[in-house]
């Protein structure tokens, strides 16, 4: 909360005075992005808009109508090609655009999955899934690629880098070697749901490529030395950890504190499941499996999904609750799956049978789909009340 409403403020600023389409534009697409995570994690909230300052929560369907104008404008006023990738494109725009579609609330009356289509269809040709599902976080590549639509850009050399694999790694491992491009501090880390095999419980089908390039299981060193269990005495500090923040670039120059890879905000396999969706809810079960088969899947098993993986035959049911598995397997630790659990209903079933400290503890509720206003809001905007605050909290 506290770090998003600064941007959106200066955005809402931005787009006010910008001399130029293009700069209202590029303000415009980043007021749409925060103010949709914002409504997405907490429900109603303020509008900044320096034409209509609305400082107390306003009601969902206004915040998404904003996101939806904003995106629209954007659409309109981004270049196809930005020559800075700092810079979002119209494809973004439009690709966000058909997230908004599908991922409003349904009591809102915006959710509409004929018009999320309209806008997968003006996205989805202009890019292109790379071959290797690996590459995509291979830092030695060019990570701005024909898959990217939307990529935090990062270097290594501070400010500009990103610490997502100091935060990622195994802290074993950093105790070990500083220079380790895969250390780090234990802080973001997979459920066995996602780590596991499907006959062990998990998520993952035989021969899928994906698993091992989105996580390490294996920290031997460079050296060859096999790291112990060192800060916490916790075992997990030497279980599957995330591997796709990892930039080997560092190995043997610099602490992995200084991790440069790009961190994915749209891709188009992303759109892609979208899409999917989008036609199962839609009743065009059979078209969406096709979809899937033909581009997301197929480059999973290396153009050869085993038999009895196709998913041919699946009632929309099935496939519905198999595009929420493939979205773990193709876009784990992207950023994308607690506003999918919620817009599905799921976030108290899957979280209290998954997350093993949600488990344990038994303390989460259903009034945890939102995230509580922070105390210092409330004091510090005469606008939002004591009252105001989301159930629960």
């Amino acid at each position: 909360w506290s770090k998003r409403w600064p941007v959106i403020t200066a955005a809402a600023k931005a787009a006010y005075y910008a001399k130029t389409p293009g700069l209202q534009a590029q303000a415009r697409f980043i007021r749409a992005t925060l103010n949709f995570e914002l409504v997405m994690l907490w429900g109603p909230i303020p509008i900044i808009d320096q034409s209509n300052m609305r400082e107390a929560r306003q009601p969902e369907k206004d915040v998404f109508e904003l996101v939806i104008q904003d995106l629209e404008y954007a659409a309109e006023h981004l270049e196809d090609s930005p020559t800075d990738k700092k810079v979002p494109s119209r494809g973004a725009a439009l690709a966000l655009l058909g997230k908004v579609y599908l991922y409003a609330p349904a009591a809102t009356g915006i959710r509409n999955y004929e018009k999320a289509i309209t806008y997968f269809d003006q996205v989805i040709p202009k890019y292109k899934l790379l071959d290797n599902y690996a590459d995509l976080f291979n830092t030695t590549l060019n990570q701005n690629s024909t898959e990217s639509i939307y990529a935090f850009q990062f270097i290594n050399l501070s400010p500009d880098n990103n610490m997502a694999q100091h935060h990622a790694g195994s802290r074993a491992v950093a105790d070990l070697d500083g220079n380790t491009y895969f250390g780090g501090y234990d802080l973001i880390m997979p459920t066995d749901y996602y780590a596991n095999d499907i006959d062990k419980g998990g998520v993952w089908e035989p021969g899928d490529s994906r698993k091992l390039a989105s996580i390490r299981y294996d920290f031997t060193l460079p050296d060859g030395r096999k790291p112990k269990v060192t800060w916490t005495g916790q075992q997990d500090e030497l279980g599957p950890h995330t591997k796709k923040f990892e930039d080997i670039r560092t190995q043997g120059k610099q602490n992995f504190w200084y991790s440069g890879g790009l961190i994915y905000y749209l891709r188009l396999s992303d759109i892609i499941l979208s899409k999917a969706e989008c036609l199962n809810e839609l009743n065009r079960t059979a078209e969406a499996i096709t979809l899937l088969n033909t581009t997301v899947r197929k480059r999973a098993f290396n153009n050869q999904i085993p038999t009895g993986y196709t998913w041919v035959g699946s009632s929309q049911s099935q496939l519905r609750e198999r595009i929420m598995d493939e979205r773990i397997r193709e876009l784990g630790f992207e950023g994308w799956r607690r506003m999918d659990l919620i817009r599905t209903g799921n976030l108290l079933k899957y979280v209290s049978q998954r997350n093993p400290w949600a488990k344990a503890s038994g303390n989460i509720k259903e009034f945890h789909n939102r995230y509580p206003i922070p105390e210092s809001e409330i004091k510090q905007n005469d606008a939002i009340n004591e009252s105001d605050q989301n159930p629960g909290y």
